[in-house]
């Protein structure tokens, strides 16, 4: 089995997280990879609450969760498993007390066969109970969130996913996940795959076709795809330079027509400036 990893793209102030908690990244099972990026494991226990903040990927995530202590002397209502799909906005997770956090990241164009019957673009925004999208009972929620022992963990995932997508066929979404997934990956790997057309021409569709394909089996348009994955780009060597980037470079790197722009779309997303970030974390 795959040991731990640790990969801090879309994680504002990585440092300060793992400073609080014990965070983990971890690979499924090799016939899950075609559909997943990783599992990602939190467990903590804290003195003081902290907000953890991601801006998010392209990809919808599974989460099973158990808050057993939200405060001294609170508790928590029973594990609960969750879809959450992309989100266009910061995402802020409020950690308090002690808990435990077993989530799935699925790749761009992944999730579909496991909820074959709903575009993706249908879970777009939403946080909302896993039942909803695909089976799921306690027992399996017990299964990934009771074992302390984080490989045992790592095989329930395995066992539910695979048992999941075998239960539910749907060979005429194989060829479209492929491609969905692949252009996605494209964009994240190419600086240069800067404008939608180029993209669509990459993959062999029009570029009509192409926001069909990721309404479908992403769930966003590939033009939001592209901004995006600049984002977490900014986020890196923000971090990286702390207040000394030259984001001016930065933003013909990524694409940008100019510096204003980047520093505008960073600023929608995190809140603040790339320089502000940089200084503070």
């Amino acid at each position: 089995m795959a040991g731990p990893r640790r990969d801090t793209r879309g994680i504002v102030d990585a440092g300060g997280l793992f400073a609080r908690v014990r965070f983990r990244r971890r690979e499924p099972a090799p016939e899950l990879r075609p559909f997943l990026e990783h599992y990602w494991l939190i467990d903590w226990d804290l003195d003081e609450p902290y907000a953890s903040q991601v801006v998010p990927h392209p990809s919808v995530n599974v989460v099973f969760q158990h808050f057993a202590r939200e405060s001294p002397g609170t508790h928590k209502s029973r594990p609960f498993a969750e879809i959450a799909g992309i989100r266009h906005e910061l995402f802020v997770q409020k950690l308090a007390g002690r808990g435990r956090v077993c989530g799935v990241q699925f790749r761009p164009g992944g999730f579909r066969p496991f909820s074959p019957g709903r575009s993706v673009a249908d879970w777009t925004g939403r946080q909302i109970p896993l039942a909803e999208a695909m089976p799921v009972t306690d027992d399996d929620i017990a299964a990934v969130l009771g074992p302390e022992a984080e490989d045992d963990r790592v095989a329930a995932l395995d066992a539910y996913l695979l048992a999941v997508v075998a239960a539910a066929p749907a060979p005429e979404h194989a060829p479209h996940v492929a491609r969905a997934t692949a252009l996605a990956d494209l964009v994240r790997r190419d600086r240069s795959m800067r404008r939608v057309d180029a993209l669509a021409q990459a993959g062999g569709l029009s570029p009509r076709s192409l926001q069909r394909l990721f309404a479908g089996y992403v769930g966003v348009g590939p033009k939001w795809v592209i901004l995006r994955y600049r984002i977490h780009e900014a986020l890196e060597r923000a971090e990286a330079a702390g207040g000394t980037a030259d984001w001016s470079t930065l933003a013909a790197d990524l694409g940008y027509s100019d510096q204003a722009h980047l520093v505008r779309d960073f600023t929608a997303t995190v809140g603040v400036s790339p320089t502000a970030y940089g200084r503070a974390v």
